[in-house]
């Protein structure tokens, strides 16, 4: 499977969830994550989104860290099986 069958298979199952899974961009700011999960009473979450296998680079991994330091949930998803306890866990805020 490729990485963006992963991440249509994840935008599908958030808006069916009820939430967001907003692109999100940063001009000028290399590494961010691919997705803004945004859910019901406030709850967001980053997600970098991968194909099967493969690991984040490390810029990617310093921007989940950094976002990581400042409160925010950054998650990795390198499969669809992956995608519906996600969803649980920022639907739960946990």
């Amino acid at each position: 499977m490729r990485e963006r069958n992963v991440e249509r298979i994840l935008v599908r199952s958030v808006r069916s969830a009820g939430g967001l899974a907003l692109k999100f961009v940063s001009p000028g700011l290399a590494g961010v994550p691919d997705r803004l999960l945004l859910f019901p009473e406030g709850r967001i979450a980053f997600c970098e989104i991968k194909a099967p296998g493969e690991k984040p680079r490390p810029l990617q991994v310093h921007r989940m860290e950094q976002l990581r330091a400042l409160g925010f949930r950054v998650y990795v998803v390198d499969g669809e099986e992956q995608i519906p306890k996600l969803i649980e866990r920022i639907s739960e805020g946990v």
